[in-house]
């Protein structure tokens, strides 16, 4: 009988490493795709001004109505662009309207599946992670978002930037008219606010970017999150909430 020698096990070594392991995970390839700075002028975009609010009776997030193509030509002037996620959660449309899309739909995906497996809502430091974690590491496109929502621990808003960065904070905006909505919400947002002096608050906010940033007007759609879930209106008309 030979005795094997260490080369024998080198050999045995370096066959096995070249074989895959049948218990190892199989890891699928992200999306990916090969869009340039010219090809994204004529994709649609929410250019956009969004606001997130938290209040004392829960969070309110605002949003205008406009689409354009490369902040040039207004695309469509109804666009919704906050849409529930969970059941006490509302994600903002930022950036390309497609990896918008798409980035809600995996989202919302997600939650239902923890909630169908824990039998119990995802919290909202868990999906603010989550929507980091996609945001850094999956396929979608230019997208700042604002998630807001209520959970046992509290009422949450968080600002979410294209490298995956979570930044939590009472009130925020993103979108191409932030610096005009901003000045506005800094002078009239205080702590203890009700939803109702909010949504005032924050439609005047919109109205102030819709004004001069060209991305952004046709209206403003309101979101009010509660622990009783979330609801969703739009107005054409900003008189009728400011």
């Amino acid at each position: 009988m030979r005795t094997p020698n260490g080369t024998d096990f080198a050999r045995t070594a370096d066959r096995l490493a070249a074989e895959p392991n049948p218990y190892a995970p199989e890891l699928g390839s992200q999306p990916t795709n090969d869009l340039t700075e010219r090809d994204l002028d004529s994709v649609n975009k929410t250019g956009t001004t969004t606001i997130g609010i938290t209040t004392a009776d829960g969070v309110v997030i605002a949003t205008d109505m406009r689409a354009s193509l490369g902040g040039r030509f207004v695309s469509n002037k109804n666009v919704q662009k906050v849409e529930q996620i969970h059941p006490t959660a509302a994600l903002t449309l930022v950036g390309s309207v497609g990896g918008a899309q798409s980035f809600i739909s995996s989202l919302r995906a997600e939650v239902n599946l923890y909630e169908s497996r824990r039998s119990a809502p995802m919290s909202m430091k868990a999906l603010s992670t989550l929507a980091g974690n996609f945001a850094r590491g999956g396929p979608f496109f230019a997208i700042n978002p604002i998630l807001g929502g209520v959970d046992e621990t509290g009422h949450h808003v968080y600002s979410i930037d294209p490298a995956g960065g979570v930044m939590k904070d009472d009130y925020t905006v993103t979108g191409s008219g932030m610096q005009l909505a901003h000045g506005h919400l800094e002078q009239a947002y205080e702590e203890g606010l009700s939803n109702e002096e909010a949504m005032t608050i924050a439609a005047r906010s919109i109205h102030s970017a819709a004004e001069r940033d060209t991305g952004s007007g046709n209206g403003v759609f309101l979101c009010e999150i509660t622990t009783d879930g979330v609801e969703i209106h739009g107005h054409n008309d900003f008189e009728e909430v400011i």
